[in-house]
């Protein structure tokens, strides 16, 4: 996963952030977390990118505030109220003409639109319009405030007894904050749950992701769906028909279907983009900021929930160099900056990855499964690579086969053809007299023959290979006591030997054969072709 977003410091020294968190390769859904621990997810319909900043929904962020006498109080931004103080994030105020709200473009937003837009248009349905999402992010901020100031008061004043063991109750509240798991009671008849993503767990670490490269214009929309690659590749066609339908069946739009991904846990990713055809102009993507918005409205969601078996949707949308600035500058919730500085210096590859907390044993049990998957991912292609180079192998093989058994061919062809142009060209120079070429020929051979029947050259050498040769045979035949011993594999090999030769000796006679006939039916020829004259 990744986030998105700026800090506001807390009266513990510790940040509070309005974030957009996506999910694994850096796509998903709005978080907003405060307090010093890691962070607070909640997820929201908030629009995710606005102009004024990186999201448009107001980041509440608490602090145990400077009337309670817990830390050094609020800071600018922060307003102190009877124990909590509440600030801004990082992008506070939806912004007119950012997506889904207003009607400052003609897409999926609010207002008399043509796209996919909202009430009186002819696009997909009503998606909400400013007042609908204030009150919304208003309901989530109120909640979320009500939350932290209840774990606030388990962790610090609970108010059950009276006594000296509210002191210890909240000692041990604060203990199962760090742990990130149990049950925390504030009053007798009240209490809040410990998750990994309470401020104040301290299970947290700092990993690295892939940057993610693609561009709102893109339109690239991912479903998780919990069913096998297999069987969803298999259904490709049905669940686009479903998607259309869900999509109202208009006939300008088509569902296109851009990549299938295998998850973890038996789950596959589908990545879809929208084209628009209008009826005047070149077709286009939707921008994945409005696709997404469209398909979390509560109705969408809940058909594509029911009809595809769909888990969660992402967004497929990298960073900006100006939302990657703004996003290493600040830590995120939780993270001390000292660790955040160290974790961009240790980065292995700054330019394709990005730092990325990570909160709690199930997140990084989601990372370990992830490196699995794509760790199989990439065994099957070195597999898949390495019988295609053993497939060439054995074509490269067969090829110098026949290269060999090729070039054997031309050899023996070469030497037919020489033989054929020898007699040709004695039948043509019959009756003529000697040529001063063939005469320098004639010496150079004749000279030739002389050194190969020198006494010192070549034939007294071989005489005298031959002389004691035979006298060697001859002392050996005297021996009647030396008898020789062969060992079996030793024989084998020579009567292997043998055979070869001698097959390759009955090939020869064959060839010699076969030529001697050709060359008889070529005199033939000639004679009756010397008689017709």
């Amino acid at each position: 996963m990744a986030f998105f977003g700026g800090a506001a410091t807390t009266p513990f020294g510790t940040t509070a952030t309005t974030s957009t968190s996506t999910g694994f390769g850096g796509f998903g859904t709005q978080t907003q977390s405060t307090g010093f621990g890691l962070f607070n997810q909640a997820k929201t319909t908030a629009p995710t990118f606005g102009t004024g900043g990186f999201g448009t929904t107001a980041g509440a962020t608490a602090g145990f505030g400077a009337s309670t006498g817990f830390g050094l109080g609020g800071t600018a931004t922060t307003q102190p109220t009877a124990g909590f103080g509440t600030s801004t994030g990082f992008g506070a105020a939806p912004a007119a003409g950012g997506f889904g709200t207003g009607n400052a473009f003609k897409g999926f937003g609010a207002g008399p639109t043509t796209g996919f837009g909202a009430t009186g248009s002819t696009g997909f349905g009503a998606i909400g319009g400013p007042q609908l999402q204030a009150q919304q992010q208003q309901q989530a901020q109120q909640a979320q405030q009500s939350s932290l100031e209840l774990l606030g008061t388990a962790v610090t004043l609970p108010q059950i007894y009276g006594d000296e063991r509210d002191a210890i109750i909240a000692k041990w509240n604060q203990l199962q904050a760090y742990w990130g798991t149990g049950k925390g009671f504030y009053s007798s008849n009240g209490f809040v749950n410990f998750t990994p993503d309470n401020p104040y767990c301290r299970f947290k670490a700092v990993g690295y992701n892939r940057l993610p490269r693609s561009r709102n214009e893109d339109g690239l929309v991912s479903i998780v769906i919990k069913k096998k690659e297999s069987d969803v590749t298999a259904q490709q066609q049905q669940v686009v028909d479903q998607l259309f339908k869900i999509l109202g069946n208009k006939p300008h739009l088509s569902v296109c279907v851009e990549g299938i991904k295998t998850l973890p846990d038996d789950k596959t990713e589908l990545v879809i983009y929208i084209l628009e055809r209008p009826a005047s102009g070149p077709a286009k993507r939707i921008t994945a900021s409005e696709l997404f918005q469209f398909l979390n409205t509560p109705n969408i969601k809940q058909q594509i929930t029911t009809q595809l078996a769909a888990e969660d949707i992402w967004q497929k949308t990298g960073f900006t160099p100006e939302q990657l600035k703004v996003y290493l500058e600040n830590p995120p919730a939780g993270i001390h900056p000292f660790i955040w500085e160290q974790a961009k210096l240790d980065n292995p590859d700054q330019e394709n990855l990005i730092p990325v907390p990570v909160v709690g044993f199930n997140a990084l049990q989601q990372r370990m499964k992830h490196q699995e998957q794509q760790t199989k991912a990439h065994q099957q292609r070195l597999d898949m690579i390495a019988n295609e180079l053993q497939h060439f192998q054995q074509k490269q093989n067969n090829m110098m086969s026949k290269m060999d058994e090729y070039k054997r061919k031309h050899i023996e062809l070469s030497h037919r053809l020489l033989q054929v142009v020898v007699k040709q060209e004695i039948f043509r120079k019959m009756g003529y007299a000697i040529q001063a070429d063939e005469e320098q020929l004639r010496v150079h051979l004749e000279k030739t023959q002389a050194e190969l029947n020198h006494p010192t050259q070549f034939k007294g050498r071989l005489n005298e290979l031959m002389s004691q040769i035979r006298m060697q045979n001859h002392l050996a035949g005297n021996r009647a006591d030396f008898s020789y011993q062969m060992d079996p594999s030793l024989q084998q090999e020579i009567k292997q030997l043998l055979k070869q030769q001698q097959d390759g000796l009955k090939h020869l006679i064959q060839i010699v054969k076969d030529d001697s006939h050709d060359l008889q039916l070529m005199e033939q020829s000639l004679q009756e072709s010397s008689h017709r004259r």
